[in-house]
């Protein structure tokens, strides 16, 4: 399975030093990191997995300084830290969410960065106490939003990132298998959960970070649930619903592997002999047909815009996507980051959008019938330096 290399310390060294760079290129000093995918990318470090209250509670905090070799990490969690970080770089946990504990923040920046501070300092985010303290705790300090500055960094990954990301579908797909063929009239919801969950860790994922989605999607539109816009509903969270002979279900996995995210999305017949009719056939057909004008729509210097078009050419002038999701988003520490394409942030942002080797993008059409339900399916692809690599290598049974 483990096929191609992986060097784990480099890739965390040139994300580092990646960071660094475009610090000097925005002119901050330091950085200081809050949000849980951008303190794995800066430190490769690892966070107990937890509900959202105490993950928040107990979150890491990475400051970033210029010209330091290495990032320092504040954690409640240090054997997520990498082996390689240095002792003195290691700390105990910050806790920003209290204000005792962005006092402590602000004096940790100020004896980890010093005169760097000077220069600027970044932040991703804020927590309410941060919100309220930092101002009076840093007085004339110059802080900017460390967002775009992580945007950039992240959005085209090296080769290690896109082996991660490889590594993570191949555990996810090959779990999808045994998923598959245990999903029978009778079953329920949670049952294919627990299995799906088993799985993934057998095979050696890190974590688990979506909800397993298996969605039995109703035929008509108008029979629902809704979203805001009208559209059907979709993900739904799974419960102990039993699922019947001829359900459709649209499925929806990721979990994580070192560090970053797989996204599984594809459409199951729920029966003992599953069989496609001639409707489901010509769904799946015709989502082919935008899979496969995308992808030949996917090279370096194409925009957004130029994919979102093939798309709807092939599906006969109709957006084949969901208005509330997208046709495509990337991936990479976060199960869904930039580029966004097909958003309703609209043509001009699509445009805005061009591609270029390293990015990863997760294609996901959608092709719907009022009255027969529809297929939907989600693809991984790498942008390469003349077209794409596809990361996704999971079977289309029992429509193909």
């Amino acid at each position: 399975m483990e096929t191609d290399v992986l060097d784990l310390p480099r890739m965390r060294r040139e994300r580092y030093a990646r960071l660094l760079a475009e610090m000097e290129r925005r002119g901050v000093g330091a950085a200081l990191l809050i949000i849980p995918s951008n303190v794995a990318y800066a430190a490769g470090a690892r966070t107990a997995m937890a509900d959202g209250d105490r993950a928040n509670y107990e979150r890491s905090v990475v400051i970033a300084v210029k010209g330091q070799p290495a990032p320092h990490l504040f954690t409640a969690y240090p054997e997520g830290a990498p082996p390689e970080l240095p002792a003195d770089h290691l700390h105990p946990a910050l806790y920003p969410d209290l204000e005792d504990g962005v006092r402590m923040l602000a004096n940790s920046l100020r004896e980890i960065a010093g005169t760097k501070l000077n220069d600027g300092l970044a932040i991703d985010d804020y927590t309410a106490a941060m919100h309220s303290g930092l101002p009076q705790l840093l007085g004339r300090l110059r802080i900017v939003d460390a967002a775009p500055m992580l945007h950039a960094v992240r959005l085209f990954k090296t080769a290690d990132e896109i082996e991660c990301i490889r590594r993570a579908q191949r555990i996810n797909e090959l779990a999808m298998y045994d998923v598959q063929a245990a999903a029978r009239p009778g079953v329920r919801q949670n049952e294919l959960m627990g299995l799906f969950l088993r799985r993934i860790f057998e095979l050696g994922a890190t974590a688990n970070i979506v909800d397993p989605i298996w969605q039995p999607m109703t035929p008509y539109l108008k029979w629902g649930p809704h979203t805001v816009n009208g559209d059907i509903g979709f993900p739904l969270t799974s419960t102990d619903r039993i699922l019947r002979d001829g359900d459709v279900l649209w499925v929806d996995t990721g979990i994580v592997y070192q560090g970053y995210a797989s996204d599984f999305g594809s459409t199951w017949l729920v029966s003992h002999r599953p069989k496609p009719s001639p409707r489901q056939r010509d769904q799946f057909a015709r989502w082919r047909d935008v899979r496969d004008e995308v992808l030949e729509s996917i090279k370096p210097g194409a925009t957004g815009r130029t994919l979102t078009r093939a798309a709807t050419a092939a599906a006969g002038g109709r957006p084949p996507w969901m208005r509330h999701l997208y046709l495509i988003h990337g991936i990479g520490a976060d199960s869904a980051e930039m580029p966004l394409i097909g958003s309703n942030l609209g043509e001009e942002f699509d445009e805005s959008i061009v591609l270029g080797p390293g990015m990863v993008m997760v294609m996901e059409p959608a092709i719907w019938d009022d009255g027969y339900a529809g297929y939907r399916a989600e693809v991984i692809v790498a942008v390469t330096e003349n077209g794409y690599r596809e990361l996704t290598d999971y079977s289309y049974f029992p429509y193909e």
